[in-house]
């Protein structure tokens, strides 16, 4: 069964209210954003599995540890998933990177997948999914969607986010339960237009400068 965590390391949660303050600057955001990531790519990664290795260090020969077993791929969600990506890869500089584009339908309010692009082997891979926000949960459902009708297995893939709503955590642990959740907070509820609230505004519209 997939759990629900959340992050709240000091560090985290300082930098986090500096975003979601209304008057922090796209530069700011952007860097705070990707520092949030790097801290939270730390915690996401603590259960990846060690093999031995000998290496000689400057005076012995010495059985170490390394990482084994899956790969790692990291996929946004676009486009506001793309400010997390550097944080995650300052530390895990080898992993693949995928991209998961979606719009929402304005009748059905659906999202609809527009561009996927993965790396051939997302199989074999543990899977990140990034995105800052997790309101209804359909972006994420969908993008989840897209990697299991292309092999991927529910059980390789973590989604990490900023901040959640309990409609989104609800909503996606319903559709796939074998997929752990990461965020730096859960905030209280959804609007009506189903913004998070408080939450931190349209995370695209602030990483980007756009409106």
């Amino acid at each position: 069964m997939g759990e629900f965590h959340v992050m709240d390391h000091p560090l985290i949660q300082h930098k986090l209210t500096i975003i979601r303050e209304k008057d922090c600057g796209t530069k700011v955001f952007r860097e705070v954003v990707s520092e949030i990531a790097m801290l939270m790519a730390y915690e996401v990664t603590r259960d990846m599995p060690l093999e031995d290795i000998e290496i000689e260090t400057p005076l012995v020969k010495t059985t170490q540890k390394t990482l084994s077993g899956k790969k790692v791929a990291i996929i946004p969600i676009l486009r506001a998933g793309l400010g997390m990506v550097d944080g995650f890869l300052a530390m895990l500089p080898a992993a693949k990177v995928g991209h998961i584009g979606m719009y929402r339908d304005h009748e059905t309010l659906e999202p609809v997948e527009y561009f996927v692009k993965l790396p051939t082997d997302i199989q074999e891979r543990q899977l990140f999914i990034v995105d800052p926000m997790l309101a209804t949960g359909g972006s994420a459902i969908a993008a989840i969607e897209a990697l299991v009708k292309r092999g991927a297995a529910p059980s390789s893939i973590k989604f990490i986010c900023l901040v959640a709503a309990p409609e989104g955590v609800n909503a996606l642990h319903t559709a796939y339960p074998d997929v752990d959740i990461y965020a730096a907070a859960l905030d209280e509820r959804l609007d009506e237009n189903s913004y998070i609230l408080p939450g931190l505004g349209d995370a695209g519209d602030r990483l980007f400068g756009t409106k």
